[in-house]
C-alpha cells in the first residue's frame, strides 16, 4: 500500500472545538456519518426541521461527485485527483470511486480541519497499485497545496481538481474565483475542474434556512447565483450538460427521475 501524508502544517496543532457546531461535521451527519458531536447533531436537526431538503442536497452533492469521478476515470482517462476541502470521510470518497475503476489512480486530499486530520488514516487507504495522501493546508495556501501535492501527483500530467461544497465558505467571491483559477492555471492542458456548490434561485426555503444558519455564529456558507458558479469554469470547456442542478448532471439511467435542487455543479476541461 502506498499511502502517505505530507508533513502537517501549523493548523494540525489546533484543538477540536466540540462546543461550536462545524459545517463539515454537520454535513457528515446529514450524510449518515458518525464523525460528529452532539452539538453538530443538534444544529443539523434544527436546520433540517426548518428545511428537510438539506439532507437531499447533501446526498445529491455526494452522488454528483461520484458520477463525475466515474466519468473522469472511465471516459476521460484521468488517473490523478486533487480534492481540495475534502471534509470528513464517509462512503464513496474520491479515492474509493476512482480506484474501483482504475486501481492505479493517485489522489491527494486537502483540508485543514483538525477533526479531518484526526481521521486522515481513514482517508489514506489506497490500493497497492495507486496512492493517496493528505495535505494539511488551507485553500488559501495554493503554493503549499501544489508543492505538497507534487510529492504524490505528477502535475505535468492531466489532473482533476475538485471543489465540493467548499467555495461557499469563501465570503469574497472574487477571492473564491482567484483560488480556483490559481490552481487551475498550475495544471496542464487536459486537466479538469469539478465544482458543485449551494446555489440561489432554485429553492427559496433553502436560501432562507441557510441565511438563518449563517447568523448563528457557526462558520458561514454563502449560496451563490448559478451564474457565479458557472463563472468558476471561465476559460474551460464545459462537459455536457454544463452547469446544472446536480441531480440533472448525467443521472443514472436506472435511478429515480431527477428533480432540481439548490445545488449546482459541473465539470470543465482545460484546453
Amino acid at each position: 500500500m502506498t499511502d502517505h501524508a505530507t508533513t502537517p502544517g501549523p493548523t494540525a496543532r489546533r484543538k477540536i472545538d466540540t462546543s461550536v457546531p462545524h459545517s463539515a461535521r454537520i454535513w457528515n451527519y446529514w450524510l449518515g456519518g458518525k464523525d460528529n458531536y452532539p452539538v453538530d447533531e443538534e444544529a443539523g436537526d434544527a436546520y433540517s426541521a426548518v428545511f428537510p431538503g438539506i439532507v437531499t442536497i447533501a446526498r445529491s452533492s455526494r452522488a454528483f461527485l461520484g458520477r463525475s469521478i466515474r466519468h473522469l476515470v472511465a471516459e476521460e482517462g484521468i488517473r490523478q485527483f486533487l480534492d481540495v476541502g475534502t471534509g470528513l470521510p464517509t462512503v464513496d470518497n474520491t479515492h474509493e470511486v476512482a480506484q474501483r475503476i482504475a486501481p492505479e489512480s493517485r489522489i491527494v486530499y486537502v483540508d485543514n480541519d483538525p477533526l479531518v486530520l484526526a481521521h486522515a488514516r481513514a482517508l489514506l487507504h489506497s490500493t497497492s497499485e495507486g496512492a493517496t495522501a493528505y495535505v494539511d493546508a488551507s485553500l488559501y495556501e495554493p503554493d503549499r497545496i501544489l508543492a505538497a501535492a507534487a510529492e504524490t501527483l505528477d502535475l505535468s500530467r492531466p489532473t482533476a481538481l475538485i471543489f465540493s461544497g467548499i467555495l461557499g465558505h469563501v465570503g469574497d467571491y472574487d477571492k473564491a474565483r482567484s483560488i480556483v483559477s490559481g490552481l487551475v492555471d498550475a495544471l496542464p492542458s487536459g486537466s479538469y475542474l469539478s465544482v458543485n456548490e449551494g446555489s440561489r434561485g432554485t429553492d427559496p426555503d433553502y436560501e432562507q434556512a441557510q441565511d438563518a444558519y449563517n447568523e448563528t455564529g457557526a462558520v458561514p456558507y454563502y449560496l451563490r447565483p448559478v451564474e457565479q458558479i458557472t463563472a468558476f469554469f471561465d476559460g474551460l470547456e464545459l462537459v455536457e450538460p454544463g452547469v446544472v442542478s446536480v441531480p440533472l448532471w448525467r443521472p443514472e439511467a436506472d435511478g429515480p427521475v431527477p428533480v432540481p435542487i439548490g445545488q449546482h455543479g459541473g465539470l470543465g476541461r482545460k484546453p
